[in-house]
């Protein structure tokens, strides 16, 4: 793979469960609790409760302040397991879907990931959370809305290792391939052929996919169930599981 740097420091290994914290504490304004590392362990602590045991990705997800990529009228909310909006008609994740998929995708790994591709920046929550788990990544944004405020949310965290792309997802990022890991926000009907490509042997993917064709057989933005999907590329080829069904917004191409 193409030598990227690296971010100047790596993370710690070891990670301590932490302790439960009373929900009067969460539920108070910015500047009141919300910047307390504890309200975020709080949020951690449900997530082990829902499965969730990479260390790593526990300890990225205690790291990252997910109040500050909500608006205002929202940050008593954004340590719920909820999806919020964040404008234009998306959504950013629940903390438990996206621990899940970042689960997924580490997929046991001893240390950091190496290059990883994001299809969906939004507000840029998730790729702050990457940060801390691969040594560089590229993350696309085909709304020009979208793209603005994840820049205007990351600048102050001064992730050297994060790139952020206006384009359109569905063609990736040929010029950062191979990647590591592909991790996709958004569901179409089948994985483009452009992210397989794009994948290095070796690499994992994780997307929402549509699961068949909904009653009256047209395709389109929302039509039918989603299924989350890990690919697998190998040198004999690609092995494919179809896990538990999810709900995202629709893939799209082009640029808005």
């Amino acid at each position: 793979m193409k030598q990227r740097p690296t971010f100047p420091a790596r993370m710690e290994t070891s990670f301590v469960a932490p302790k439960p914290v009373p929900l009067a504490q969460v539920n108070q304004p910015e500047g009141l609790g919300m910047d307390s590392s504890a309200v975020r362990q709080r949020m951690v602590h449900k997530l082990m409760g829902q499965g969730v045991r990479d260390t790593q990705v526990l300890e990225a997800m205690s790291r990252v302040e997910r109040h500050r990529f909500v608006d205002s009228a929202l940050v008593n909310q954004a340590y719920e397991d909820t999806s919020l909006p964040i404008g234009l008609g998306q959504t950013i994740s629940k903390p438990g879907v996206v621990s899940r998929m970042l689960e997924l995708l580490r997929n046991g790994a001893p240390g950091k990931l190496g290059r990883v591709l994001e299809i969906g920046t939004g507000c840029g929550y998730q790729a702050a959370v990457l940060s801390h788990l691969a040594t560089e990544v590229y993350s696309i944004e085909r709304l020009r809305g979208l793209h603005e405020k994840a820049r205007d949310n990351l600048r102050h965290l001064r992730l050297k290792g994060v790139h952020l792309l206006l384009g359109d997802g569905m063609l990736g990022y040929p010029s950062g391939a191979p990647y590591a890991a592909i991790i996709a926000a958004a569901g179409g009907q089948a994985i483009p052929q452009a992210w397989i490509d794009q994948l290095a042997v070796g690499g994992r993917l994780v997307a929402p996919v549509a699961m068949g064709m909904p009653p009256d057989g047209r395709r389109g933005a929302g039509s039918g169930a989603q299924a989350l999907v890990v690919m697998d590329k190998t040198s004999q080829g690609v092995r494919q599981t179809v896990l538990e069904t999810v709900h995202f917004v629709p893939l799209k191409s082009g640029l808005a």
